[in-house]
């Protein structure tokens, strides 16, 4: 019964019938049914093949299209920016329901802009007949917010998106595609809960970024993450830290690590990705890779990590710092989604996901 009544407030919450509840019970709520099978495990047996696989994927639970990136303005000002798109199936929805506004999928987006002081989060829900996802030519829209190719090609990409004196119109281009894992089937935790993966880690970022209602020229890097499966993680996990690290140093190129935690917040199960210059992967799987929290800190009442040295084989440890502490999206769904850097094995900057803290 109480997974049932967890199920119903974030369908709640995610179709905007929104009943009150502090964000502690919403956050339990929410890991209730993201630890659920809603759908399809991945078939590490089955290619990707593109474009198709750029478009949704509604027989599998869960999935996104997510933007991250370092952005300095003309100015010299520096923001960092996410925007997603994220899609769950109703686990039950039949099709006797369906309707041209109903599809059985729940979407909601969330856009976000920081900038060393202020951290701005928003969100939106929609349903099938205010959303467009298509694999090509591409696009993902929830309402006026967009993500979409400028030709037939995927890239380079465009994405809109405008709320309350905060937006973003920026082009997405140059980045080869690269394959987590094993040719993009990437294991998430030790009983076996696995995703498809793949992301454009080099993304050169032209265009305009509107923060308190102020608009700024801007360049800098973006990195696009894609990725579907039955659920976020097992339901023996407790949330997830995650990161992505694009060099300073052009040779260099950049890497990725991933690390599901237990319930005693200690890491379970972490795997990694080094990427060339040219999108070239180098897999490392869980045996290879270490995480250690070497700092915390309180923010909004959440205690978080803040600093961490990260091993993968052939570097220096690599330790790991935020940039802007309170980096929080306090949303229906909150979580810390903000820039860090990292130095020692690996001089980078990037950005960084923290889930279920």
């Amino acid at each position: 019964m109480q997974k049932v009544s967890s199920l119903l407030l974030v369908l709640l919450v995610l179709t905007g019938c929104q009943p009150v509840a502090p964000p502690t019970e919403r956050n339990n709520a929410a890991m209730a049914v993201l630890g659920q099978t809603l759908g399809a495990p991945v078939d590490a047996s089955q290619p990707l093949v593109f474009p198709r696989d750029h478009g949704a994927h509604p027989e599998q639970g869960v999935e996104w299209w997510y933007v991250t990136g370092n952005l300095t303005a003309d100015d010299g000002s520096k923001f960092g920016m996410q925007w997603t798109l994220f899609r769950i199936i109703d686990p039950g929805f039949s099709t006797f329901q369906s309707s041209p506004w109903w599809d059985g999928q729940l979407y909601f987006a969330h856009f976000a802009l920081q900038d060393g002081q202020t951290h701005q989060a928003f969100e939106r829900y929609g349903r099938a007949g205010q959303v467009d996802i298509q694999a090509s030519p591409f696009i993902a829209r929830l309402g006026d917010w967009q993500l979409a190719s400028r030709g037939n090609a995927f890239l380079p990409l465009q994405l809109h998106t405008q709320t309350s004196g905060y937006g973003l119109d920026i082009t997405l281009a140059n980045s080869p595609l690269v394959l987590h894992g094993e040719q993009g089937y990437s294991q998430k935790t030790q009983q076996g809960h696995a995703s498809f993966y793949y992301s454009y880690p080099f993304l050169q970022v032209t265009g305009t970024l509107t923060y308190a209602g102020k608009s700024y020229e801007v360049t800098g890097q973006a990195w696009l993450d894609r990725e579907w499966s039955s659920a976020l993680i097992d339901n023996q996990n407790g949330g997830w830290d995650w990161f992505s690290l694009q060099s300073q140093d052009p040779e260099q190129g950049a890497l990725m690590a991933f690390c599901t935690r237990d319930g005693q917040e200690a890491y379970a199960y972490c795997s990694a990705s080094e990427i060339s210059p040219s999108g070239q992967v180098t897999a490392y799987p869980h045996e290879q890779v270490t995480l250690t929290v070497l700092d915390r800190a309180q923010t909004r009442g959440v205690t978080h990590p803040i600093s961490w040295q990260l091993q993968v084989p052939g570097k220096e440890a690599v330790i790991i710092d935020v940039l802007q502490r309170d980096s929080f999206n306090s949303l229906s769904v909150p979580y810390w989604e903000g820039r860090i850097r990292s130095r020692g094995g690996f001089v980078a900057t990037g950005y960084g996901e923290l889930f279920g803290y």
